[in-house]
Parts: C-alpha cells; sequence; structure tokens
C-alpha cells in the first residue's frame, strides 16, 4: 500500500493549504523607551514652562518701569492723548522743574544722609550682635537671639505712638538723626536674624588661629570675621537699604518738618499737589528719581546679593 507523506510544519508556523509551510517573519516587539529619555522630555516640558512664567513676571514688571521713564519726558499734554506713544522729543525740562521747584533735591538729600547713617549704624551693631550670638556661648543666648526674633513679628503701627513720645521727650522729633536712630531699631531683628546664621557658616579654625596669635576678640572681629562676611554684609545691606528708602510710615509719623522730609514724603506731597496744579510730567520724573538708586544698587550688587543668600546653605 503506498502512503503519502506529509512535510511538516516549518517552525515559523503550520502547514500551508498545499502542504507546504508558510514562512512567516517572526514577531519582534519594539523596545520601551528607555526612563532617561521619558524624564528628559518631563524635563523639558518643565523648563519651557518655568521660563513661560517667567517671561511673563518680567514683562509684568518691567513694563510699568519702561512706561514711567517714557512718561517722564513727555508734556502733560501728551500723557492724556497718547499715553502709551513714545515721546516726540526728550523734555528734560521736566526733570529740571522737579528738581528745582518741587524741592526733590532737599528730599533726596536728606533721605541720603538718613538711609546712610542708618545703614552704617545697622551693619554695625548688628553685625557685633550677631557675631557674638554666633559665636559664644553664655547664659540667655538663646533668650536674646529670640528676642530679636519677636521684633521682626512685632507690627511697626503698634510702635509709633510711644515712638512719638519717647523722641519728643529726648528731643528727637522732626530731626534727621532721631530718625536714624528709629531705623536702626526698626532694622536690626532682621539683620541680626540674617547675618547670625551667616556666621555660623564660617570656618572656627580661622578665628581660632588669630586668638593664638595674640589677636584680642575685638581685633579678630574686625579684622578676619568681617571681611570673611562680606557676601552677608552686602545682602542684608541691600535688603535694609530698599526697606529704608522706600520707608512712608515711620517718617511721615516722626518727622513733620517740611525742610526735613524724606523722598517718600515729598512723593506723596507733589502728587497731591498735582490736583491743583496738573503737572503730571514733573510727577513722573520725581518717582523715577525715586526708583533710579533702588535699581542702581540692585543691579551694581546682584552677585553679591546671590552669593550672601546661598552662602549658608554650603560649607
Amino acid at each position: 500500500m503506498k502512503t503519502t507523506d506529509t512535510v511538516p510544519a516549518g517552525p515559523a508556523g503550520p502547514a500551508g493549504p498545499a502542504g507546504v509551510a508558510e514562512d512567516r517573519p517572526p514577531v519582534v516587539k519594539a523596545p520601551a523607551p528607555p526612563a532617561a529619555k521619558v524624564k528628559s522630555s518631563e524635563g523639558a516640558v518643565l523648563n519651557v514652562f518655568s521660563h513661560g512664567v517667567l517671561v511673563i513676571w518680567a514683562i509684568l514688571v518691567v513694563l510699568p518701569l519702561l512706561w514711567a521713564v517714557m512718561t517722564s519726558f513727555k508734556t502733560d499734554a501728551d500723557i492724556f492723548t497718547s499715553p502709551w506713544s513714545l515721546p516726540d522729543a526728550l523734555h528734560f525740562e521736566n526733570w529740571s522743574r522737579a528738581w528745582t521747584q518741587a524741592h526733590m533735591s532737599d528730599y533726596f538729600l536728606n533721605t541720603v544722609i538718613v538711609v546712610g547713617g542708618s545703614l552704617v549704624g545697622t551693619l554695625l551693631f548688628g553685625s557685633m550682635a550677631a557675631y557674638v550670638l554666633a559665636r559664644f556661648e553664655f547664659p540667655g543666648n538663646r533668650f536674646i537671639y529670640f528676642l530679636f526674633i519677636g521684633g521682626m513679628s512685632f507690627p511697626i503701627m503698634l510702635a509709633l505712638v510711644p515712638l512719638f513720645f519717647v523722641l519728643n521727650n529726648v528731643a528727637l522729633l522732626n530731626t534727621l538723626h532721631g530718625l536714624i536712630l528709629v531705623y536702626i531699631a526698626y532694622s536690626l531683628p532682621f539683620t541680626v536674624f540674617f547675618l547670625t546664621a551667616f556666621f555660623r557658616t564660617l570656618p572656627t579654625s580661622v578665628a581660632e588661629a588669630a586668638l593664638i596669635d595674640g589677636a584680642s576678640h575685638t581685633r579678630t572681629f574686625f579684622q578676619v570675621m568681617l571681611p570673611m562676611a562680606k557676601p552677608g554684609l552686602i545682602s542684608v545691606a541691600i535688603f535694609n537699604f530698599l526697606g529704608q528708602w522706600n520707608q512712608y510710615m515711620l517718617p511721615t509719623v516722626l518727622n513733620t518738618d517740611p525742610e526735613k522730609k524724606v523722598l517718600s514724603q515729598g512723593l506723596v506731597e507733589l502728587a497731591v499737589s498735582q490736583g491743583y496744579k496738573g503737572d503730571w510730567s514733573g510727577l513722573f520724573a520725581g518717582l523715577v528719581m525715586a526708583m533710579l538708586p533702588v535699581l542702581a544698587a540692585y543691579i551694581v550688587f546682584q552677585r553679591q546679593v546671590v552669593a550672601g543668600l546661598t552662602a549658608g546653605a554650603l560649607k
């Protein structure tokens, strides 16, 4: 009896209808994307989003400043008829009028004296107190430190009436040096808090080496530790400068002498007078005058500010 030979199915699959095995290609699964690529794509999306938010924030901050500078060179008619257009000519007489007729020069000089004196006193007394609290252990150390911290949470409005009577009793009311002392007391809590944490990050071996060489504690502080704390001093000086330069409530209550008013008081007085004179171009010129020192200080010392803020996290 004759038998029929059957062709077995090939490795690729079962036999076809003609008895010949179909040669099907093997199924190859696509490899899963690596986790690193997924994370990098997510990071790129987050980076684009964060940069977009920063760009929007920068536009919201920079545009009003540029508009104020642009408006300070316009005439009063141009300010109301075309507030968003560029000035047809640079009217520098707005600046000269604000500087002389609106007495911005006197207000500017008083502000420089008050803020300059208070900054020197704040940095001197604040750094000395912070160095002692950070480097020396004595009974009541933490209590004094927390007293300074508590001063940061004390509302200045509650101290206005007592400050008024205290300065009046010691004959310091309506004086620039009385305002300097108040600014120093107002800025000391934050200064001590900031510099205490900064002095703790400085190496102790340098101070110990200076003491072994025969230097006193005073000389060690002023010639060794204080120069090492320069980034922190610049950072806290910038913060205090911004707060003291823009301070309005304290001088309004404690300094009512028209000849000794500071810049913030002068700007308010100039703004109030616009209801009767209509010198809006002079008002914007005075506003830019008060704004320029703050911008210049931050632009010049921005690297030192960042270095001072990050130095406490590095050892």
